[in-house]
C-alpha cells in the first residue's frame, strides 16, 4: 500500500514544477493522485500547508546533504570545492523541487515564509563561514563574505532551472564546471596562485 501522503507530496512537486504553485488547483492534485478533493485535507490542511511542506522538506534534505558531505573533508579549500558540488549537485539531482522552492516562495504565509528564510540563512551561513576561514587563512583574496555568498549560492542554484536530464553533460561534469569556476573567482586577487 503506498502512502497517500508521499502520493500526494510528488503529484504537487510535478505540477507545481509544470504548471506553478498558483494555477494549480487542489482538484488538480486530487486528480493526479487518484483521490477525492476532500481527501486531501485529510493529509494537508492546505494546500499552502503542502507548499511549506515541500519547501521545508527540500532545505532541511538540502542542509542535511551539505553537512554529511562536508563531515569528512579537511581543509578549507576542499571542503569549499565539496561545498560547492554539493550545492549543485542536490540542485540538479532534484531539480524539480529546488525550482518550486525558488520560485514560489511568495505562496507561503508569512509564518511559514519566516521558518524558510531562517533555514536559508542557516545554510548559508555555512558557506559564509567557509568563506570567512579561507579568507582568514590567505587561501582565498579578501572579499564582502555576504555578497559572495549570495552569489555563489545564487550561481549554484540557477541550475535548476535550465538543467535537462538528457542534455550532453552530466551532473558531475556540471558540478566540476561550477566548482572551478567558483574556486579560481575565490582565488581571484592572490598573487600565490601558480
Amino acid at each position: 500500500m503506498t502512502d497517500m501522503k508521499a502520493t500526494i507530496k510528488s503529484v504537487s512537486i510535478d505540477l507545481f514544477f509544470k504548471k506553478g504553485y498558483f494555477a494549480t488547483s487542489i482538484s488538480d492534485i486530487a486528480r493526479g493522485s487518484g483521490i477525492q478533493k476532500a481527501s486531501i485535507y485529510y493529509h494537508y490542511a492546505s494546500k499552502e500547508e503542502l507548499l511549506y511542506h515541500i519547501l521545508k522538506s527540500t532545505m532541511d534534505d538540502l542542509t542535511t546533504y551539505l553537512k554529511d558531505r562536508l563531515a569528512a573533508v579537511a581543509g578549507v579549500e576542499q571542503r569549499m570545492r565539496t561545498a560547492v558540488r554539493s550545492h549543485v549537485r542536490f540542485h540538479l539531482e532534484r531539480q524539480k523541487e529546488n525550482f518550486i522552492a525558488n520560485s514560489e516562495l511568495r505562496g507561503l504565509t508569512a509564518e511559514h515564509y519566516h521558518a524558510i528564510v531562517q533555514k536559508r540563512d542557516e545554510y548559508e551561513t555555512i558557506f559564509q563561514d567557509l568563506i570567512r576561514q579561507g579568507t582568514a587563512e590567505g587561501v582565498f583574496a579578501d572579499v564582502d563574505v555576504k555578497i559572495l555568498s549570495y552569489a555563489i549560492l545564487t550561481l549554484c542554484t540557477a541550475g535548476a532551472t535550465w538543467y535537462n536530464p538528457g542534455g550532453r553533460l552530466m551532473v558531475g561534469e556540471i558540478a566540476d564546471i561550477y566548482e572551478s569556476f567558483i574556486i579560481t573567482g575565490l582565488k581571484q586577487g592572490k598573487t600565490d596562485i601558480p
